[in-house]
């Protein structure tokens, strides 16, 4: 899977003028009229926060999502690129979201807006949605709600990943009922992810994330499941094949009386 795409390879399919491409900026609507990707739609993803990850939570998060898509015009031949500001956590939602419903023509755009910027002319006029009827399929293996965190602790098999702040992994931030972190999860700022605008060459990141096993179960996990989002993309790039992200993430899990916290 190849889940970024270069400025130029994206410049390229514009000019291609190819039907089946659908460009979504993902950043707020304010940012997406001051400028844009060209024939870019706007969807800004952090709206679109979800926090239980009960049975039924899920089901309607399915049912939300899918209308979601539908509403931006997704159907089974699109191709889809997402972009935010930088290579940042709302484009890596987006990739997430496609391949959670297993559409896999979806990549984010490395670099976004800034990078686009730099290179190419942007415009400012609002392009309309077309509908389509979105009828992906749900893949629950890359997925993870509180209960899977709950099974993969007792049995001590997954590696969780924190891409939070350090802040807020050590309970100085707080940004729920209870501070802090789920036990044995490991802290790895999605920041550190990117170098400027764009992600780290692969052989950097390969480094930082070199101490957890290729073949290990990951799940990553953040506030809202966005920065998430970015270490999901940048694991699946590293050639990791089990990887979930934490729906839920701790606007979930340290909002539960229930579940365990660490400091």
């Amino acid at each position: 899977m190849k889940l970024v795409i270069t400025i130029d390879e994206l410049h390229s399919l514009i000019e291609k003028k190819d039907k089946n491409l659908l460009i979504v900026d993902a950043r707020l609507f304010a940012d997406y009229a001051k400028a844009h990707v060209p024939g870019a739609v706007n969807m800004d993803l952090m709206q679109f926060h979800w926090i239980d990850t009960s049975k039924e939570g899920i089901r309607q998060f399915n049912k939300q999502t899918k209308a979601l898509l539908s509403n931006i015009g997704v159907s089974r031949n699109k191709f889809v690129v997402f972009y935010d500001g930088v290579s940042g956590p709302s484009a890596a939602r987006g990739v997430w979201l496609l391949l959670y419903f297993s559409h896999s023509k979806v990549t984010m755009l490395d670099g976004g807006l800034e990078g686009w910027k730099a290179k190419y002319k942007t415009e400012t006029k609002t392009n309309a949605f077309s509908h389509a009827e979105f009828r992906g399929r749900p893949d629950p293996k890359i997925l993870a709600g509180y209960t899977t965190i709950k099974s993969a602790m007792k049995k001590n098999k997954a590696v969780i990943v924190d891409a939070r702040s350090k802040e807020e992994y050590d309970g100085m931030a707080v940004r729920a009922a209870h501070a802090g972190h789920i036990p044995s999860a490991i802290n790895m700022d999605w920041n550190d992810n990117i170098w400027g605008s764009q992600f780290k060459e692969a052989r950097e990141l390969e480094r930082m994330y070199s101490k957890i096993p290729k073949d290990a179960e990951v799940i990553t996990y953040c506030q809202g499941g966005y920065r998430a989002a970015n270490s999901f993309v940048v694991l699946k790039m590293l050639g990791y094949e089990t990887v979930k992200m934490y729906l839920g993430s701790w606007g979930e899990w340290g909002n539960r009386p229930d579940l365990p916290v660490s400091k």
